[in-house]
């Protein structure tokens, strides 16, 4: 089992949209970074662990949820309306790929990303890192342990 990060705006899709969809489940589509991208292609497998993470207003982690399906080509890539078009890639060579991902838990309490920087354990964690701005990213099994057993409190 691996661990990951994954963020997203909370106004446009936040850990209560995704309880609320059926089998509280959903794709992860319109990742539009290589190495995100490679994250989710190379890297995950269904039953991951996954901090999810609300950026910008409050930044903080939210909850949990886990990888469902593993990386296929993102369909959004090829739709010309989509905000996510990229002539480049195509049915045939597809660029880019996403992930479907299932609610798992939503914390009693929202875990701040300033609380995190004070936080024994969690120094070396890439959310953390100046500069960090990928919105997939691995987590160390003792960093997800750790906010975990924040946001439950």
């Amino acid at each position: 089992m691996k661990y990951w990060l994954m963020k997203t705006e909370p106004g446009c899709f936040s850990i209560d949209d995704l309880a609320a969809l059926p089998g509280g489940t959903t794709s992860w589509d319109g990742v539009r970074n290589y190495q995100a991208r490679n994250f989710m292609r190379d890297g995950m497998s269904v039953g991951d662990l996954i901090l999810f993470y609300h950026s910008v207003t409050n930044p903080s982690v939210a909850g949990v949820a886990r990888v469902a399906r593993e990386a296929y080509p993102d369909h959004t890539a090829w739709n010309p309306e989509d905000r996510h078009f990229d002539p480049k890639s195509t049915p045939d060579k597809p660029l880019w790929f996403m992930v479907d991902v299932q609610f798992v838990e939503k914390f009693a309490s929202p875990v701040p990303l300033a609380a995190l920087r004070g936080v024994k354990g969690l120094e070396r964690m890439e959310l953390l890192k100046k500069g960090s701005r990928l919105s997939v990213m691995p987590v160390a099994p003792e960093e997800f342990e750790i906010v975990c057993r924040l946001g439950r409190e």
